[in-house]
């Protein structure tokens, strides 16, 4: 794996927000494969309750300043990057005052999800893919952890099939127990489908739910990973259809087994 390239973008990550099984192991299987030679790049929303002068964060200007439009709307990106101690290794940080701002994550201070968490999985899922093409990087690789990350393998089949600097790339999703109560915004499918050209993939995300934001994530990609001990039935019997690797749930050896989860997909190139 010396020399590959990996691409992890996570909802969460430490030390950015706090310990949870989710943002804990995006973390510890981007530090390891690191540690192991591979080329890594990780990938988080920036939320407003991320603090930026202790985590010295900082505005790259080559990558930032280009609008996406979501909604038929044109929203800025900025791009921040920050270096975990110790670990020499990079974080990007997809960032919008009108998306990212506020010091929340996901939810308000009555607990309800935010009315715009729809645009804000979806500028995320764009600016990453945006970023990766200004910084002309081919991912091997890309691993997937957490819902607000999840449109991102249906962007990258439907809307950047033809970009060149993914069509090796192999993606990787992870699941996990910690989802969200309620629906997205109703009208996600017809805000993606402006992007998609009413692409049939979409069917999936019409009721826009947790198990439904990850049904999308997992078929459209080439591989799943249970990130929990325990994952909701439905999608287990989804994955089952889909016919395609998974690897269990990894209490002890998760380092190793997610190496060589890796180099089994791209061998199988």
């Amino acid at each position: 794996m010396k020399d590959k390239r990996i691409l992890f973008v996570s909802s969460e990550v430490v030390p950015y927000l706090p310990e949870t099984e989710l943002s804990k192991t995006a973390f510890t299987s981007a530090k390891n494969a690191h540690s192991k030679g591979v080329q890594t790049r990780i990938f988080m929303p920036r939320y407003g309750v991320i603090n930026e002068r202790r985590h010295q964060l900082h505005e790259v200007i080559r990558l930032s300043g280009m609008n996406l439009v979501v909604n038929d709307i044109d929203m800025p990106l900025i791009i921040k990057v920050a270096s975990i101690p110790k670990e020499r290794m990079q974080v990007y940080f997809i960032d919008n005052e009108e998306y990212f701002k506020r010091k929340a994550v996901f939810t308000d201070e009555d607990d309800e999800l935010f009315e715009d968490n729809d645009e804000r999985a979806i500028f995320f899922a764009k600016g990453v893919v945006e970023t990766v093409k200004k910084l002309n990087w081919a991912p091997d690789v890309i691993h997937i952890h957490g819902w607000m990350a999840s449109l991102l393998p249906l962007y990258l089949k439907e809307f950047y099939k033809e970009e060149p600097l993914f069509t090796e790339s192999k993606i990787v999703t992870s699941l996990y127990s910690n989802g969200f109560e309620g629906e997205l915004n109703e009208g996600l499918a017809d805000k993606v489908k402006f992007d998609l050209n009413k692409s049939a993939k979409t069917d999936t995300i019409e009721t826009p739910n947790h198990i439904n934001i990850l049904k999308s994530a997992i078929e459209n990609s080439d591989a799943i990973i249970h990130g929990s001990e325990s994952i909701d039935e439905d999608l287990i019997s989804f994955i089952e259809k889909q016919e395609m690797p998974v690897l269990e749930y990894q209490e002890e050896n998760l380092k190793e087994a997610y190496l060589n989860f890796y180099a089994d997909l791209i061998a199988a190139n």
